[in-house]
């Protein structure tokens, strides 16, 4: 599979970590918490500033679950289409010419889905075959390209995308102070990406478009047991509370070293033989620990640590948009060979082998 293009948005709606951490603090003093804590918490994520999908002010409007997933509809519709039609752009592609449409996210639910509702306000094909994929969190970026290269080795002459939509504030459980809730309230942010990619090979379509991305050769998943309450959602009348375990670093280095080598020497290859990491920015604490497990030095999650200081944690957004700037101002040498990794509910991994 080749990577066409990346394409990204984000809700014009943007605050500094400060105006964020007012906002928060005034609306939970009246239940008497500490506003140091929650400073404290949201100055360890490390995270600069947000783009939320609502202006701050409407937050207190949404009652319930109903409201909030409405509005993730509604915005996550706008934004999604903002990034796709980008990625097509990108790739010389219309609307029209795309033959499947993957769409991920774990912060709102839709029937019929995003997918199916942005058939007519783009002007995708009514054949269009979709995929609307629930549930996988932080790791269906990279989970989402694999399938979306499943699919096209099967089918090498299509061209497919991939859309991931994450609108984290509207999950907010505003009356939980719990320290999960806490630390998701100051690491979490919104937005959306989109990749355009298509087979290769002798039957890969002729009239596909320039490409700016690498082709993805090798992919693989794997899944810790009895790891479910590491991270996740529980789902109540209020919506979705998030799970979020302090363990996660240790299931990083418990894990993630032995699986990178295993993966790759199925390969014939080595850590030594990549040149480019895409991460998924989980936090400060996971990226250390991708650095120490995988003897990393600091420059190689760079573009990593700068998009999570500079959005948050898009969940399955982020690894997207990591590789967008990539590809976009870091470009490894042609020939290179580049692994994308992130991890999430489940608790799981995926790795993605690049070719650049």
């Amino acid at each position: 599979m080749r990577i066409l293009s990346v394409g990204t948005a984000l809700p014009p709606n943007s605050y500094s970590q400060a105006e964020l951490v007012a906002a928060l603090t005034a609306y939970w003093a009246a239940r008497h918490h500490n506003p140091a804590r929650v400073r404290q918490l949201h100055e360890a994520v490390q995270v600069g500033g947000r783009h939320l999908a609502l202006p701050l002010h409407e937050y207190p409007a949404l009652t319930g679950f109903g409201d909030s997933n409405d509005a993730w509809i509604r915005v996550g519709l706008d934004v999604g289409e903002q990034a796709l039609r980008q990625a097509l752009d990108k790739a010389g592609l219309r609307p029209d010419q795309l033959d499947a449409l993957f769409t991920v996210s774990v912060t709102g639910i839709a029937t019929p889905s995003l997918d199916a509702r942005l058939i007519n306000r783009m002007g995708l094909r009514s054949d269009l075959v979709r995929v609307p994929i629930f549930g996988l969190g932080c790791v269906a970026g990279a989970a989402g390209l694999s399938r979306l290269a499943d699919w096209l080795r099967a089918w090498p002459g299509k061209t497919a995308a991939l859309l991931s939509v994450e609108l984290c504030s509207l999950t907010l459980q505003r009356q939980d102070l719990s320290i999960p809730n806490l630390i998701a309230s100051g690491l979490f942010g919104d937005g959306s990406a989109a990749v355009v990619a298509t087979g290769t090979g002798p039957d890969a379509r002729p009239d596909s478009g320039p490409h700016e991305g690498p082709e993805v050769i090798a992919w693989g998943s794997r899944f810790y047991p009895d790891t479910e309450r590491v991270m996740g959602w529980d789902v109540g009348d209020d919506g979705f509370k998030v799970v979020l375990s302090a363990a996660v670093p240790q299931v990083v280095e418990q894990h993630l070293g032995a699986d990178v080598d295993a993966f790759l020497g199925a390969q014939g290859l080595s850590r030594a033989d990549i040149r480019s990491w895409v991460c998924h920015p989980g936090g400060p604490k996971v990226l250390t620990a991708f650095e120490r497990v995988l003897d990393l030095p600091p420059e190689a999650l760079a573009l990593t640590r700068r998009s999570l200081r500079e959005v948050g944690n898009l969940s399955s957004s982020s690894v997207l948009f990591v590789l967008g700037d990539t590809i976009a101002e870091r470009r490894p040498p042609a020939g290179s060979l580049g692994l994308m990794l992130a991890m999430g509910p489940g608790f799981c991994s995926e790795l993605v082998l690049l070719r650049w």
